[in-house]
C-alpha cells in the first residue's frame, strides 16, 4: 500500500550535511549584509564587528558535501592539447575565434575517427569552404562549417533532427564527412571526390578547389606534425628532470648516512 504522507524533508528533499552548509551560507550572506550597511552608516561598532567576523572566517568550517552516486568527474580528453594548438593556428590564419576552431577541431577528430576519415582533411575542406565561420551561406543554399546544401542530403540530416539543423557543428561536419566519404569510396580518388564535392564536373569548371584543398591539408598536416615533435621534446625533458631529482635525491640520503 502506497504511503499516505510524503517522507520528511531530510530524508527526501536534503541530506543533513547539504541543509547545513546552505544555511551556513545564508547566514553569513545575511550577517554580511549587515555589517555592509552598518559600515556605510559609518556605525564604530559596525567596523569592530567586521574585524571580529573576518577573523573568525578561518576557523569555519562547514560539511563537506560528497558526490552523488550517480554525479562523475568529468572525464579529460587526453588529446585536449593538441586540439587547442591546432584550433589556436587556425584562429591565428582566420581571425576567428579559437574556442570556437578547437572545438571544430575536436569535433573533425571525433566524426574523422567514427567515419575512418582523416580529420585534417576534413578540417582542409572546412578552411576553403567557409574559412570556420559556422553560419556562412552562399547563394546557392549551401550552409555551415562545410557548406552542405541541405535539400540534395535530407536524408542524412535525418538522425539530427532535419534539414534545419544544418547550421549546427556536428550535424554539418558529420553530414559533409559522410558526403565526403561517399565520393571518396565512388571515384577512388581524392581529386575527383572533391571535385564532385563542390559539384564540379570536371577540372576545368572546379576553379581550384581541389587543388586548395590538399594544399591546406598539406599545410595542417605539417602544424600537427610540429605540435607532436614539441609534445615529444617536452616529455622528454621531463623524463631527464625527474631522473635527475631522483638521483639528486638519492645522493642526498647517501649522504646523510
Amino acid at each position: 500500500m502506497a504511503k499516505s504522507h510524503p517522507a520528511p524533508l531530510y530524508d527526501d528533499v536534503l541530506s543533513r550535511p547539504t541543509f547545513w552548509a546552505r544555511n551556513a551560507t545564508a547566514g553569513i550572506a545575511v550577517l554580511l549584509s549587515i555589517i555592509t550597511l552598518a559600515i556605510l552608516s559609518n556605525a564604530p561598532a559596525a567596523h569592530r564587528l567586521a574585524g571580529l567576523v573576518a577573523q573568525s572566517f578561518g576557523a569555519l568550517e562547514l560539511p563537506e558535501v560528497p558526490l552523488s552516486r550517480n554525479q562523475q568527474p568529468a572525464e579529460v580528453d587526453p588529446n585536449l592539447a593538441k586540439y587547442r594548438a591546432i584550433g589556436e593556428h587556425l584562429a591565428r590564419r582566420y581571425r576567428v575565434s579559437a574556442e570556437m576552431t578547437t572545438q571544430v577541431v575536436a569535433k573533425a577528430y571525433d566524426v574523422g575517427r567514427e567515419l575512418k576519415l582523416d580529420p585534417v582533411l576534413i578540417l582542409a575542406v572546412i578552411a576553403v569552404e567557409s574559412r570556420f565561420n559556422p553560419i556562412a551561406e552562399s547563394v546557392m543554399g549551401a550552409k555551415g562549417l562545410m557548406q552542405v546544401i541541405p535539400r540534395y542530403h535530407p536524408e542524412k540530416f535525418m538522425p539530427f533532427g532535419g534539414e534545419q539543423v544544418a547550421f549546427e557543428t556536428t550535424a554539418n561536419m558529420t553530414v559533409g564527412a559522410r558526403i565526403l566519404k561517399e565520393y571518396i569510396g565512388r571515384t577512388g580518388d581524392l581529386n575527383d571526390a572533391l571535385q564532385l564535392y563542390v559539384g564540379a564536373t570536371n577540372e576545368e569548371t572546379e576553379n581550384g578547389y581541389s587543388a586548395k584543398v590538399i594544399a591546406e591539408r598539406e599545410r595542417l598536416q605539417t602544424v600537427v606534425r610540429q605540435l607532436q615533435s614539441r609534445a615529444v621534446i617536452q616529455q622528454q625533458a621531463q623524463a631527464r628532470d625527474r631522473k635527475s631529482t631522483r638521483l639528486n635525491s638519492s645522493h642526498v640520503k647517501r649522504s646523510r648516512m
